[in-house]
């Protein structure tokens, strides 16, 4: 179906390019025509009339030419200015997509800060649920001790080393 159509837009745009340049000749003719018309008016001998016919279509050949090569600078102002377009507008494309690259990079950042923040957080709960649980044995092994000197009764001041050796093995 996109080459039918394409297919189509060809013979279109050959038929209309045939059309302008017919249309082209035709206003070459007539104005070539009117000239004649005029030049007919003028009150001249044979031989100088066919001197100045040969003039006239060189004169009127030129100008032809100047007004093609008209169209073809104004041809190729207009390709410029659409491959200036092109241009203009596959840089702001390439911006676009510079701009949300950029974007997810700095999403991904954020992402990763997150991330590492709540991990950071997460650790330092732990540490204090550890130190917390250190500060319980410590006070457990108070009260064991404690308990030993009064069983064994010792004075809980006094550093003994059977009672250490007894703690070690608790």
């Amino acid at each position: 179906m996109p080459s039918e159509y394409i297919t189509i837009c060809m013979r279109f745009t050959s038929a209309e390019s045939k059309r302008k340049e017919t249309a082209k000749k035709l206003e070459a003719f007539q104005s070539r025509m009117a000239h004649a018309k005029r030049f007919s008016q003028i009150p001249m001998s044979k031989c100088m009339r066919d001197l100045c016919k040969e003039e006239d279509y060189t004169f009127l050949n030129s100008l032809g030419k100047q007004e093609e090569s008209l169209e073809e600078s104004t041809c190729l102002e207009s390709e410029c200015q659409e491959k200036q377009e092109e241009r203009i507008r596959y840089r702001q494309e390439r911006e676009q997509l510079e701009r949300e690259k950029q974007r997810e990079k700095e999403e991904q950042q954020k992402e990763k800060d997150k991330q590492w923040k709540s991990h950071v957080a997460e650790l330092a709960v732990q540490r204090k649920a550890i130190h917390a649980k250190l500060d319980r044995l410590r006070e457990f092994r108070d009260f064991q001790k404690k308990v030993v000197l009064q069983d064994l009764g010792l004075d809980p001041g006094s550093e003994n080393e059977s009672v250490k050796h007894l703690m070690m093995r608790l």
